[in-house]
This record gives structure tokens, sequence and C-alpha cells, in this order.
């Protein structure tokens, strides 16, 4: 199967493509929302829930935006590169979880971002509300995998 191909029949059958879907495929993050399935020799995660899926696409626009600076971008035009957007989404999500639940100290997963939106919309008001100045630090210190080596 060509990549075209592939990604045509990607689209079709994930219509509700999740917008944390890197973050859950790295096995970063979570959530009681999403619906993994495989495609050929790859993996893909649906949002079963149209509503989440909406707040979670507002949450990753206001992250992306503010993290612009820390990502060294002047604006963003389309799709980020993947390690930007791995950045933006696994360390946007650890650092909402670390302001949400200091008690946990540090941690390298998000359970369940559903209920983590939940409970900074319960504490915020709303996602607007939220003091990206203090989830930009994880954002900016979040390092994925390394490349191994051949």
């Amino acid at each position: 199967m060509d990549e075209n191909e592939y990604r045509s029949t990607y689209h079709k059958l994930n219509q509700s493509r999740c917008r944390f879907e890197k973050t859950l495929l790295s096995r970063r993050s979570a959530c009681s929302r999403g619906k993994g399935f495989n495609l050929a020799d790859r993996e893909g995660v649906s949002c079963l829930s149209p509503a989440a899926r909406e707040r979670c696409g507002l949450l990753l626009d206001q992250l992306r935006e503010n993290a612009r600076f820390a990502l060294r971008l002047t604006e963003i035009d389309g799709a980020l590169p993947f390690n930007k957007e791995i950045k933006v989404q696994t360390g946007g999500m650890l650092g909402l979880q670390q302001l949400i639940h200091p008690e946990l100290g540090v941690r390298d997963k998000v359970e369940d971002i559903f209920t983590l939106l939940n409970e900074a919309e319960q504490q915020f008001g709303s996602l607007d509300q939220l003091p990206f100045n203090e989830i930009m630090p994880s954002i900016v210190s979040f390092e994925g995998r390394k490349r191994r080596r051949k």
C-alpha cells in the first residue's frame, strides 16, 4: 500500500480522528474517549465523543498558539512538524496535569485527557481561562524519545 492510498483509507476509516492522537500513540497519555484501531501495520485513534473532540481541538489550538514563542515559530500555518506537535500535545497535557494536580508531582504520563479537561474546566471555569504561562515550561522541557542509531 503506497502512502497516498494509506492516507486516503485512513481518513475514510477514521473520520473523527483524536486531536491528541500523537501523544496517545506514544503511550504518554490515555483518554477514556479514545478508541484505538490498526490499519495495515500502523495504529490510529478515533474519538468516540464529538463534543470532547471539539473541546480538545479548541484546547490544542490554544496550546499551539501560546507555544509559538517557545517553539521558535512566528506563526503556525497548518500542521506542525512531528517533533513540535508531540511537544505541544504531550508537554501540554503533562503541564496541565501538574497544574491541576500538583500533589502528584512531575509525572511522565497522563491517565485520562478527558477527565483532566473536565477538572480544568471545573477549576478555571473554562479552558480559555487556563494559565498557559504556567503550562509552557512543560512544553519547552518535554523531550520525546531519542532516535535509535542503526
